[in-house]
């Protein structure tokens, strides 16, 4: 991180999960500056001068900057990663692995390049595959590169949880392990409303009726879109994890990140408890499973390894391994 200067965050992808992230890091004055880097150059220009504006009329000292050449990421404290094809109805986190693969790779060999001090935050889908790709790519230890996953998804079952309740908004505190997607981790063990355990306050039929709209929160905003996916929550829920490197609070939060042995899994991506400050991940927080959910993180994390293993068949990572 640099020292004694303005702190830079750069976003990668101008639709709108990358162009939420910007305006709300530059509305709540989190950085001093956001750099928007696109494919489309125009269209990033257009949306920094945009919000610049916006952060005048809100008396923010935030300066929004659109990056014409790959050389203005530099010095970015912060390289957030969203570009990508975005789901469609009907179409699986699968269907987009090359394509997107392909431009998480042309992105970090980028910041590797320019940016080679930078924490990364992979927003990409599918999540744990594609955080794997900067990782690998970057060549960036595990503690600088983190999938934006658990945030949102524990957002999305604390939001299905106050439906059930139809009170706690604010208070609910929900826990979530595992991939992003069907195959995610709800833990109703660690999850609470106001410091009450969920369990003391619905019954197993509730609880497994939140888990299940938890696992579905992504697909049924698509299905409702028709012509896209969320952006809002994704947005705010990254801005999350930038604010809190930034400010290097020290938050717990579930994120997406490389595994060495923590709950029995190695050389994959998983998303898990972690302490982020200023160096990114910071710490590692394991905690005690259930046997079911041990078995069903297994299931989780052997889902991201089958399509990890599908990019290796395709020698996706020859150039690494070289």
């Amino acid at each position: 991180m640099k020292k004694n200067k303005g702190k830079k965050v750069t976003i990668i992808g101008t639709g709108n999960v990358g162009s939420t992230i910007a305006f709300i890091l530059a509305m709540n004055g989190a950085c001093h500056e956001v750099i928007l880097r696109g494919r489309d150059v125009d269209k990033a220009m257009g949306k920094a001068l945009d919000m610049s504006q916006a952060t005048n009329a809100g008396r923010q000292h935030t300066v929004v900057k659109a990056a014409k050449k790959p050389e203005d990421i530099a010095d970015s404290d912060i390289v957030v990663i969203t570009a990508g094809v975005p789901r469609t109805p009907g179409m699986s986190r699968d269907d987009l692995l090359v394509k997107n693969a392909e431009i998480v790779r042309t992105y970090s060999i980028e910041i590797k390049k320019y940016a080679p001090d930078a924490i990364i935050i992979v927003v990409a889908n599918p999540l744990d595959v594609m955080t794997y790709v900067a990782l690998k790519v970057s060549g960036f230890s595990r503690e600088r590169v983190l999938g934006m996953a658990g945030i949102l998804d524990s957002a999305r079952m604390a939001h299905f949880i106050y439906e059930a309740l139809g009170y706690g908004s604010g208070q609910i505190r929900a826990t979530v392990m595992g991939g992003h997607g069907d195959t995610m981790v709800p833990l109703s063990k660690f999850t609470t409303i106001a410091g009450v355990p969920i369990e003391d306050l619905l019954d197993t039929e509730q609880i497994g009726d939140i888990v299940r709209k938890t696992k579905n929160g992504g697909a049924e905003i698509v299905g409702l879109l028709k012509t896209g996916s969320a952006y809002y929550a994704p947005a705010k829920s990254t801005a999350v994890m930038v604010e809190a490197i930034l400010k290097d609070t020290k938050q717990i939060h579930s994120c997406a990140v490389y595994l060495q042995g923590e709950f029995g899994h190695s050389e994959i991506v998983g998303g898990i408890p972690v302490m982020m400050g200023a160096g990114g991940v910071e710490k590692i927080i394991e905690m005690g499973l259930k046997p079911i959910q041990r078995e069903q993180f297994a299931k989780s994390v052997k889902s991201v390894r089958d399509m990890v293993d599908k990019l290796y068949e395709l020698k996706f990572f020859e150039e690494e391994e070289k």
